[in-house]
């Protein structure tokens, strides 16, 4: 069992910075690759970013390349989303989520991912 919990999110200006942080309860934070997805109000959730276990292969969406960073401290149990460069259609609820794998892999794919946050919300004015 791991539980997240986000924090960080916020109301930012066009072109600030935000970085949220998750933190995961439990031993094995280490076995688990990490995701941010969000949601827009209106809109499906959506992959944002993820991490393999080690850190040392990541994925972003094409919407999100060049501005967002993910990144992860094992022995901190937390995972990072720095956001730079923000606009106003970045505005949504983001989530972090685990993903138990058995290799040193990402995916996009939502329905990979067993657990989930309760989110937090970034809002960014024009």
């Amino acid at each position: 069992q791991v539980q997240l919990v986000e924090s960080g999110g916020g109301l930012v200006q066009a072109g600030g910075s935000l970085r949220l942080s998750c933190a995961a309860s439990g031993r094995t934070f280490s076995s688990y690759a990490m995701g941010w997805f969000r949601q827009a109000p209106g809109k499906e959730r959506e992959f944002v970013a993820a991490i393999s276990w080690s850190g040392g292969n990541t994925d972003y969406a094409d919407s999100v390349k060049g501005r967002f960073t993910i990144s992860r401290d094992n022995a901190r149990n937390t995972v990072y989303l720095q956001m730079n460069s923000l606009k106003p259609e970045d505005t949504a609820v983001y989530y972090c989520a685990a993903d138990w794998v058995s290799s040193d892999s990402v995916s996009p794919l939502e329905y990979e991912y067993d657990y989930w946050g309760q989110g937090t919300q970034v809002t960014v004015s024009s």
